[in-house]
């Protein structure tokens, strides 16, 4: 059986950006993450242990967050590299990570990178 945990529309106030007034004044960043893990010893258990904590993930995405990057592709591979390395049971890890209203001389909702590792 192939399984996933899913934590959807995670959203977060960072200041992330190249120019300086999104580095001072901020943005509102959604996270979506799709991780690969095998369910079955949890599903049968019905055991946190067995099974990757989606609280704990958040706050591990929550601190990545936190830390000012220039683009969105650093602080995705940083969540990314993150939770490979603090849950060996996560397989792959699938991060859309979206930046609302990016400056960028147009209306739109997100700028976004995906990447899959």
């Amino acid at each position: 059986m192939k399984s996933y945990i899913l934590l959807e529309n995670l959203v977060f106030y960072a200041n992330h950006g190249v120019f300086e007034q999104e580095k001072n004044v901020g943005n509102v960043y959604i996270v979506n993450l799709k991780l690969d893990v095998d369910l079955g010893k949890s599903c049968a258990s019905d055991n946190l242990t067995d099974t990757v904590s989606y609280a704990d993930v958040y706050a591990d995405v929550k601190e990545q967050m936190m830390y000012p990057s220039n683009l969105l592709e650093h602080v995705a591979k940083r969540i990314v590299d993150c939770l490979k390395n603090k849950y060996p049971t996560i397989r792959t890890v699938e991060i859309k990570l979206s930046k609302r209203n990016p400056p960028m001389g147009g209306q739109l909702d997100y700028a976004s990178v995906l990447l899959i590792d």
